[in-house]
Parts: C-alpha cells; sequence; structure tokens
C-alpha cells in the first residue's frame, strides 16, 4: 500500500513534458533579457532598458527576428554574441543544447531527458532519440559551417577576413534557425538584405540554409538513410512536396503581383527580379531576412504574404508557423468535405479524424489570436489594420518579417507582440505534443446526438 501511495505521489509531482519545454523557454528569455541589459551588451554602453532587451531576447529565443532596434546600431560585438546564442539554442532546442553537454561529459541521459529531447524534435520514436539527437547536431553543425565557409569567402570581397567571418557565422545561424536576424546595419541601418537583393551568392547560400532549417531534423534523417523515395514515409513525402510547391508557388505570386512596382521588384531586371522573388518566397517560410521593402508590397502582396507566413516551415525544425503538413491535412480534408468524402487519405493511407481535428484546432487558435491581436495594436497604436495585420501574423509564425510597424508599436502593443512570438514558438509546440495527445475527459460518456442545421 505505501509503495502504490509512493507511485502516485511521486506521477502527480512529474513535471509534464510540455511544462518543461514552456518554462526552459521563458527561463532562457529571462536570462538573455538580463544579459542584454547590461550595458557592456550596447554599443554605446549604456543599458539598451528592459523593454528593448526583453523584446529582443524574445525574439531571438523563439527565432523570429522582429526588433525594436538595429542589431548592428544597438549591440555591442558582447550583445550580438548573446543574441547569437539565444538563436542557436532557440532554433536547436534547448535539449539540443542540452543534450551537446549530456554528450561531451558522456553522462548518461535518463528516460524523462529522452521524453523532453524527443518532443523537442517532434520525435514519435523515444527507442533511439540519443543517437538521433546526436546525428541531429552533428549534422546540424556540419550545415551552419558549411554556410558560415561560402558566407564568409563571399564577404571577403568586401570586408577584412575577421569581419567577414563574423559576418559568415552570425548570417549562417541565423539563416538555419530561421531567425532572421542580421548585422548589416552598417550599410544601412535596418534594411536587413536590401542592399544584397541582386546578390546570387548571399540570397542563394542564406536560401539553401533557411530551407534546410525549416525542412525539419526527422525528414534529414529519413532523407539521408533511405535514398529511394519510394520508401520514404507519407509525412516525408508531404513535408518534401509540400514545401517544392509552396516555394514555387510564392516565387510565381510574388512576381505577378510585384513585377512592375516600383518600390519593389519594379527596378531590377529580369533576372534580379526572379532571385529577389525566389529570396521572398523562401522568407515567407518564417525566416525573416528582407530582400524587398515589406512596406511597400501591394496590398496584394501583402495578402498573399500573410498567408505563406501563417504556413511556416516544418513540424520538428528551425521554422514556426502553422506547419506545412498541417496545412495539408487541412486542406485536404476541406476538398474531400466539398467532395462529400468523410475520409482523408494521401499516399494510399488514411488520415485519422484526430490528426484531422488537431490541425483544425491549432488553425482556428492561430487565426483567431492574429486577428484579435491586429485589432488591438490598432487600438494602440498608430498602424492601419494591414500592417497591425502583417505584425501579429509575423509574430504568431515567427518569421520576423515587418511592414515598419514595429518600432511605431505602443508599450501594450509590444508586449502583445511577445507574448505572440513566445506562443508561435513554445504554445504551437505545447499544444500539440502535449494537450492534443491526451485523451479528452468526457470520452468516458457521451449524451444522446441531436440535429442541427449548419451552412
Amino acid at each position: 500500500m505505501t509503495t502504490i501511495f509512493r507511485k502516485e505521489k511521486k506521477s502527480r509531482r512529474a513535471v509534464s513534458i510540455s511544462r518543461v519545454i514552456a518554462l526552459t523557454f521563458l527561463g532562457l528569455i529571462l536570462l538573455g533579457a538580463a544579459l542584454l541589459n547590461l550595458p557592456a551588451a550596447s554599443r554605446d554602453g549604456r543599458s539598451a532598458g528592459a523593454m528593448v532587451s526583453l523584446f529582443t531576447a524574445t525574439s531571438a529565443t523563439c527565432v523570429t527576428g522582429l526588433v525594436l532596434r538595429d542589431t548592428w546600431s544597438q549591440w555591442s560585438g558582447f550583445g550580438q554574441t548573446v543574441i547569437l546564442i539565444m538563436i542557436q539554442i532557440g532554433g536547436l532546442g534547448f535539449m539540443s543544447a542540452a543534450s551537446l553537454a549530456y554528450f561531451s561529459l558522456r553522462r548518461k541521459v535518463s528516460i524523462q531527458q529522452q521524453m523532453v529531447m524527443a518532443e523537442s524534435i517532434g520525435a514519435t520514436n523515444m527507442g533511439d532519440v540519443v543517437v538521433h539527437q546526436k546525428r541531429l547536431l552533428i549534422r546540424a553543425f556540419a550545415v551552419e559551417g558549411i554556410g558560415a565557409g561560402l558566407l564568409t569567402v563571399r564577404f571577403m570581397a568586401e570586408y577584412p577576413f575577421l569581419q567577414a567571418l563574423k559576418l559568415g557565422i552570425f548570417h549562417a545561424v541565423s539563416g538555419f534557425c530561421n531567425a532572421g536576424f542580421d548585422i548589416l546595419g552598417f550599410r544601412t541601418p535596418g534594411a536587413s538584405l536590401m542592399d544584397y537583393q541582386r546578390d546570387p551568392a548571399v540570397c542563394l547560400i542564406l536560401s539553401a540554409l533557411v530551407i534546410l532549417g525549416g525542412l525539419g531534423f526527422l525528414v534529414w534523417d529519413e532523407v539521408l538513410r533511405e535514398r529511394r523515395p519510394a520508401r520514404w514515409s507519407v509525412y516525408t513525402k508531404l513535408v518534401i512536396i509540400t514545401t517544392g510547391a509552396l516555394l514555387a508557388a510564392g516565387m510565381a505570386a510574388t512576381c505577378l503581383l510585384e513585377w512592375n512596382n516600383p518600390g519593389t521588384l519594379g527596378p531590377l531586371n529580369p533576372g534580379e527580379k526572379l532571385l529577389a522573388a525566389f529570396f521572398q518566397s523562401v522568407t515567407l517560410r518564417t525566416a525573416g531576412f528582407a530582400a524587398l521593402d515589406q512596406g511597400m508590397l501591394t496590398p496584394a502582396g501583402k495578402g498573399f504574404s500573410l498567408l505563406m507566413m501563417l504556413i511556416g516551415g516544418s513540424s520538428g525544425s528551425t521554422a514556426g508557423g502553422l506547419k506545412t503538413v498541417t496545412f495539408v491535412v487541412l486542406f485536404m480534408f476541406l476538398w474531400n468535405r466539398m467532395r462529400g468524402h468523410r475520409t482523408v487519405s494521401v499516399f494510399h493511407r488514411t488520415i485519422t479524424d484526430d490528426h484531422v481535428m488537431n490541425a483544425i484546432v491549432i488553425f482556428v487558435l492561430m487565426i483567431t489570436l492574429a486577428f484579435f491581436s491586429a485589432l488591438v495594436i490598432c487600438a494602440t497604436s498608430p498602424l492601419d489594420l494591414a500592417d497591425a495585420l502583417y505584425e501579429s501574423v509575423s509574430a504568431i509564425g515567427t518569421v520576423g518579417l515587418s511592414a515598419g510597424g514595429t518600432a511605431r508599436m505602443s508599450m501594450p502593443a509590444q508586449m502583445l507582440i511577445m507574448l505572440l512570438m513566445y506562443f508561435g514558438r513554445v504554445g504551437v509546440l505545447t499544444i500539440s505534443m502535449g494537450f492534443l495527445k491526451k485523451k479528452p475527459a468526457g470520452e468516458k460518456y457521451r449524451y444522446a446526438n441531436t440535429e442541427l442545421l449548419i451552412g
């Protein structure tokens, strides 16, 4: 009897995996804010202030990219290093960084730690999660290293080696982690990558890093293990096909809507327009780098960008957003229902009703939060609804693109944006991997059915 009581007491005290993820991210944000608030973190030697520090730490840890002040102009080398570390931890997942310490010290990883590691990368099989995590870290650092090397070589054409190396490392990590932070403000403060919109090397290297980071570590692992696409899982096939389709659609739509816009693609030649349109399509996948002035997009261009930002990358990746497969499940569900079909199937496999309902819940929740947050921003800041919605969707999708409204928002609106960034990175993960896996309490009994008129 005593043994049973102790087991029950122990299980009650066990912290849920979802809560561990949420609280650890919060702790990282607060620690980063404290470090950025130090005078040494600012370029002028004076504290940036609690609000700017907390906003920047939240954006970096949640790999978003929205900023109140230009990263290079505001932060010293120490401050930029703190931001880069937060981006790396937030991008790879805090348990990936924690597991790196365990592996380096050759310590045994507990069952609970393995469970958290599995949840943080979207793994469903806990059996070999430690081995999987080692491969994840090695491959992630290898990709970042290659990207940093290529960018360093490119920047050496303009800057001394040490400066080129710094630029290469910072932007490779920021690109792979889909963070969107840049330190190019010494050229044009706040311009992001607009000075390099005609540069194929910079745009294509960063695009490759963003795409690889947004595919997800489970997709990487399967593609590298099984070279024949016919043997890939349904999930991997959906991620790769959807990612390719969205990139192509984003590029085509940007060209169609912005080709003659003097504020975006208009001044470029045809080849440069295609490059800038492709990079815009890539960065809308939650990367956050801006090669085009987002505030100068046509109304239709902004509307399409909202949809792309909302979809985001893939599960278990460095990207945020609704996620590609979630979007596909929603689209296929609607398509099948309109044709009178009750089941959703793909590649000769049926998608369960639970997966469909989970996708609907996450979609409705994100849309609702983004819309009502935009209303609050409009009511408290000098922004119209379109720009406010652009900011709220960018925040909850952890994209980081701005139409120029971030710095013009009131303090309550900025605090709301921080909450949206936190929810976009942590809240959706918590819901999809925590609460939605639990069996509803009401399943123990059911009331009698009733008839309603729908539509």
